[in-house]
């Protein structure tokens, strides 16, 4: 048997793994073997040596070549980094050009040669993109900006959402909670409803309106759990609205499913495990108070879930 295991180990076939998704399934076989090995009992003395020098050899082998992939694979990540920073700073040295026909035709052929660039470091990879499609979107909303109904709708865009803004500052005082959260969630509506403003006031003009609904929350004494409910219920009504928003409700009504299973399931172990401590010592008592405040805050994790999967189903 350990004869037969060390035969697959030997018949990987290098050549034909390539990418990292490969090698990860490789990798999974691999430790498959391996469990099985240690499960197999002993040979004849006299093959024991032998046939683990055998064995040994062959997954050196793998993990050594393993190596080697993510290695290269590093040096080639870091290489596809310093070719986007090159491309994010010949997008920057264009994006207020005003010379729109070939300063687009230039954007695009520099968002062709990012599309033709691999993957970078991990670390990287959200950094480097924003900065990149900061500097094309930058430009290309200025282009758009350049035609003047457009640019007169989006001046109309901002002084509505600066009315709904001045709304929440104004909310009465003397509302409930309840009715005041429906008209805070009104107001979310509002603003989501409303269409784009002026590329350069777009992060000055939400910051606003984001101030004026904390201070609100503030003022209500909402607790962070509610903040993120109805933070939540408002991305839902935006999704409501948009182009097959059935599909994506569903779909996103699953996820939130799958994690409530998820997280059930991790609080029905905590439970059982404090059943099985002793509280007779203080090690016992420190570890119970631990899971004890643990199980509470996923409780609270699953009331919200619920919530927000309530939420959903009222929109579909």
């Amino acid at each position: 048997m350990k004869t037969a295991l060390c035969e697959k180990l030997e018949a990987i076939d290098y050549s034909q793994i390539k990418s990292v998704k490969e090698w990860n399934n490789k990798v999974k076989e691999v430790l498959d073997i391996q469990s099985q090995w240690r499960q197999i009992g002993f040979v004849p003395r006299k093959w024991n040596t032998k046939i683990y020098k055998r064995y040994r050899a062959a997954c050196d082998f793998f993990f050594r070549s393993k190596n080697e992939f993510y290695k290269s694979l590093r040096g080639e990540m870091e290489e596809n980094l310093r070719k986007k920073i090159t491309l994010c700073e010949r997008a920057e040295a264009i994006k207020e050009s005003h010379d729109w026909k070939n300063t687009t035709r230039e954007m695009i052929d520099i968002q062709k040669e990012w599309k033709a660039v691999g993957v970078v470091p991990h670390k990287y990879v959200d950094s480097i993109w924003k900065r990149f499609i900061s500097a094309c979107d930058y430009f290309f909303e200025q282009k758009k900006l350049n035609t003047s109904s457009q640019y007169e709708q989006e001046q109309r865009n901002l002084d509505e959402k600066k009315v709904v803004i001045e709304k929440r500052k104004q909310l009465d005082t003397a509302l409930e909670m309840e009715d005041a959260l429906v008209k805070l969630h009104e107001l979310m509506d509002q603003w989501y409803e409303i269409g784009h403003v002026p590329y350069k006031m777009k992060d000055r003009i939400y910051k606003e309106f984001y101030d004026a609904t904390e201070a609100q929350f503030d003022r209500l004494n909402v607790g962070k759990a509610e903040r993120k409910l109805e933070a939540y219920k408002s991305t839902i009504s935006d999704i409501a609205r948009s182009d097959n928003s059935k599909g994506q409700l569903l779909r996103e009504r699953e996820k939130l499913v799958r994690q409530y299973e998820r997280i059930k399931n991790e609080l029905q172990t905590y439970e059982n495990n404090i059943g099985f401590l002793s509280i007779s010592s203080k090690k016992g008592n420190h570890l119970l108070d631990d899971m004890n405040q643990k199980v509470e805050k996923i409780k609270s994790e699953l009331v919200l879930l619920e919530k927000k999967i309530r939420a959903i189903e009222e929109e579909l």
